[in-house]
């Protein structure tokens, strides 16, 4: 399965529904390329729904981190929701855990955005 990626918006707030694997090549520069899409459409509240996401690599970790930045350097906020097991693991394991904001439902992510 393919990287896919679906974004929605609700109250001000784009929900991407990610699938597939997040890895080097296709996968990651697709989510990069969507990240700086949203921000130049002046979408800066971002979620990241990964509970679809089947594999992910260092590259895709390293997007996620990149994604991060660059949102937050643009005065915005990435959240993850919907983390599963071997993302979860892979990000206790790089100590990435604690960078994100992670959420395990979509009504606390959406609640946690700052005015």
């Amino acid at each position: 399965m393919s990287f896919k990626a679906t974004a929605r918006e609700i109250n001000g707030i784009t929900v991407v529904d990610v699938s597939g694997r997040i890895t080097l090549g296709e996968g990651s520069a697709m989510l990069r390329q969507m990240v700086r899409d949203m921000l130049n459409q002046g979408q800066s509240k971002i979620i990241l729904n990964l509970g679809e996401v089947t594999y992910i690599d260092s590259s895709g970790i390293g997007e996620l981190v990149s994604g991060f930045t660059t949102v937050k350097n643009h005065g915005g906020e990435l959240k993850l929701l919907n983390l599963t097991k071997k993302v979860h693991d892979l990000l206790q394991i790089t100590k990435l855990y604690t960078v994100f904001d992670v959420h395990n439902d979509e009504a606390s992510a959406l609640g946690s955005f700052r005015g």
